[in-house]
């Protein structure tokens, strides 16, 4: 198989499948619709390309020579799933509260994917596979690459959420699904506890 497509075909199953962010990219799209939510979805994009560049340009061997730095990642990300689901728990399911135009901001979507286990799982997990090597210009392919299939990957919840509006007018069935987001959140910080 060719290389880039094997590189696409790993940000796609990584950036497109159920995790934190793009749980809260659902949860935005509904509550804020899509365009409000831009600024979450850039973020998140902006967040976890940069995480990925720093592991394939050596931040996951600095790491490795301080593990309480990198447990300390572990428990920070798990506090951060059980914070994002108390949140989603939390709300009062009005679509859009008093004061609120828009979603979360682009330094609160790039900062959770840096508190997001799965984020960090995906880049070592991604330059391991296509960029161990070293070679720093496969390293900014492969980030590039994954740069738009991340965002496109992001913005499809929150398109996904803003449809899902239309249905969930009701505060009490937007507290429904921001229950079950909060739940698969806690299920998430429960396996990573365990795991």
């Amino acid at each position: 198989m060719d290389p880039y497509l094997s590189m696409a075909a790993f940000a796609l199953a990584s950036s497109i499948t159920p995790g934190p962010v793009n749980l809260v990219a659902l949860s935005c799209g509904a509550r804020f619709g899509f365009r409000a939510s831009a600024r979450h979805v850039a973020g998140a994009t902006i967040g976890f390309t940069l995480l990925l560049l720093l592991i394939g340009l050596g931040l996951y061997e600095l790491l490795e020579r301080a593990p309480i730095l990198l447990r300390g990642i572990q428990w920070g990300g798990v506090a951060f799933l059980f914070y994002m689901a108390w949140r989603l728990a939390a709300d009062d399911g009005r679509l859009q509260p008093e004061g609120a135009t828009s979603g979360l901001s682009l330094f609160a979507g790039a900062l959770m994917q840096w508190l997001n286990p799965k984020a960090w799982l995906a880049s070592v997990a991604g330059m391991g596979l296509f960029a161990a090597s070293g070679d720093v210009l496969r390293v900014w392919l492969f980030a590039g690459l994954y740069f738009v299939i991340c965002y496109s990957s992001i913005a499809c919840w929150a398109g996904a959420g803003a449809f899902l509006a239309r249905y969930l007018q009701e505060p009490q069935r937007v507290r429904w699904l921001n229950r079950s987001m909060a739940v698969l959140l806690v299920g998430s910080a429960l396996y990573l506890m365990v795991g």
